[in-house]
């Protein structure tokens, strides 16, 4: 009767397990880096036509979702800070919660957790199924590298779209803030928008947009990579899609934390 692991054993495992996946990880970095280098050494060989395409479904077709939830955001936050605000004669000061909650931390990290759970989830599903259909093999055998066209054109999308589409959010969370301010604080547009340009620098909305390309690299790089370990059969699909969300949307926010320290010890 084979004798059944101890939990020292199960732990070792575990810990092997994850350390080979995080050092093949760190490969298809490395073979993502080099292919964006020749990119840039032979631009002939963009594919834009699919790069397009993943800008138009990454980008251009999640603007409804982001912009709902942007724009709630700014409600939820504007009208938690409302009583307290109240309390003090303190109602002007709304646009500053507001401004600066959702430039700097709310806008940008709601919109790469909603592009993780959409797009990165279908990056996964995608590759997955083409590699459990071997038609990921199929491309190899005809001189097709998967890597120049599933995953690529994938980075250079959303790498454009996630800034843009922080910019969207930005915009829509400070109009729902700022109709929650002139119903619970009786705090006018253009008053809001007064107090807003002097408590926002741009500097405070440049850090906010430039974590978005960040968040987008981390986004592709999770869904693809999970989508290429696919092996087996459906359940493999499904299986790989639900831990590329779980790690990407992880990432995203631990990358947000840094962002934050960091940002603390320079200043900004």
């Amino acid at each position: 009767m084979p004798r059944s692991p101890t939990a020292l054993e199960g732990f070792g495992r575990s810990a092997v397990s994850t350390l080979t996946q995080w050092l093949a990880m760190l490969s298809f970095i490395g073979e993502i880096a080099l292919g964006l280098a020749d990119w840039l050494v032979h631009p002939s060989r963009i594919r834009w036509r699919v790069v397009l395409f993943n800008l138009r479904s990454a980008g251009f077709d999640a603007l409804p979702i982001v912009g709902l939830l942007s724009f709630l955001l700014g409600v939820v936050v504007a009208y938690q800070g409302a009583d307290q605000l109240r309390q003090y004669g303190a109602n002007i000061f709304v646009a500053d919660l507001v401004g600066l909650s959702m430039l700097r931390e709310f806008a940008p990290l709601i919109t790469a957790i909603i592009v993780a759970g959409r797009s990165g989830s279908a990056y996964a599903a995608q590759i997955g199924t083409m590699t459990v259909t071997e038609e990921i093999d199929a491309m190899r055998t005809i001189g097709i590298e998967p890597m120049e066209l599933l995953v690529l054109p994938k980075i250079l999308a959303l790498v454009i779209a996630l800034p843009l589409l922080t910019v969207f959010a930005d915009g829509l969370g400070i109009f729902g803030g700022m109709l929650m301010a002139q119903t619970q604080l009786g705090v006018g547009f253009g008053e809001f928008l007064d107090r807003l340009v002097k408590a926002v620098s741009l500097t405070s909305y440049f850090v906010g947009i430039g974590k978005a390309p960040v968040f987008a690299a981390i986004i592709v790089v999770v869904g693809c990579f999970q989508g290429f370990r696919t092996h087996g059969g459906a359940d493999s699909v499904g299986r790989q899609t639900t831990r590329s969300v779980v790690q990407s949307i992880f990432l995203v926010i631990v990358a947000d934390a840094l962002f934050s320290v960091a940002f603390s010890v320079l200043g900004l």
